[in-house]
């Protein structure tokens, strides 16, 4: 008996991810069909390598939608971006969705740096896109603050964040997957901006620790970005689990 094929719509690229894992089930529970590139051998991946370009064509062929949840903080952000365009190219021009990180032409840190080149490099590549920014993820802040949480005085930078869960983005990112291309999409923050203080105490609290937090100053073009809310959307907090929430969980 010939097998059934499968019309797969969309990929997910770092599908195996943190955010990538969250991206699939949000589109399998909506129904779609997905296909999972990663590195990792698995049973239910496409295996690829965006690094070296091995197996990305057969992953991009016939697919509709590719979701680019894959990124690099050795500085090879464009370089993997570069290899899924071409690939995408020869494939008919899929709808790309990529995620960023709001505050990416604002704050000078090398990553940002490299994300936004990876932003220019989609907006033109002549195919169709979609470009998400979203604020810092939960689990990010909360490995930022503890370690430091082993500490009897907790120093902390005078600086604040808006940390979203990366369920919430999840949800965004399958909305935009299923619509039409949208260029730059208006910004994805959490439901909070809280004093990296207050975060750092939830996290002493909740891991049974709690400390005494010491705001300090912390010189520096970075954090001087990041004092003046470079790294903030204000008027969009759409998402919906707090921080807290987050840790409780």
């Amino acid at each position: 008996m010939t097998p059934e094929v499968v019309d797969v719509r969309i990929l997910v690229t770092g599908g195996t991810g943190q955010l990538g894992k969250a991206v699939v089930a949000r589109l399998r529970a909506a129904g779609e069909e997905v296909r999972v590139l990663s590195r990792r051998a698995s049973p239910d991946v496409v295996p690829g390598d965006l690094r070296t370009g091995r197996g990305v064509d057969s992953a991009v062929a016939g697919v509709d939608v590719v979701v680019h949840c894959a990124t690099d903080y050795l500085g090879r952000e464009a370089q993997l971006a570069r290899t899924l365009i071409e690939a995408a190219r020869w494939a008919g021009g899929p709808h790309l969705v990529y995620v960023s990180i709001v505050g990416v032409d604002r704050v000078p840190l090398g990553y940002y740096r490299a994300k936004h080149e990876t932003e220019q490099l989609v907006a033109a590549s002549g195919l169709p896109y979609t470009i998400q920014r979203a604020t810092q993820f939960h689990g990010l802040v909360r490995t930022l603050l503890a370690g430091a949480s082993r500490l009897p005085v907790v120093p902390v930078p005078r600086i604040s964040f808006q940390p979203v869960d990366v369920r919430d983005v999840a949800g965004r990112l399958t909305d935009l997957a299923l619509a039409d291309p949208a260029g730059r999409a208006p910004d994805f923050g959490g439901p909070e901006i809280l004093p990296a203080a207050e975060l750092a105490e939830a996290v002493g609290e909740v891991s049974g620790r709690p400390r005494r937090i010491v705001p300090v100053k912390v010189p520096g073009e970075t954090f001087r970005a990041y004092a003046a809310g470079g790294h903030l959307t204000p008027e969009h907090r759409e998402g919906e689990i707090t921080f807290r929430q987050y840790l409780r969980g």
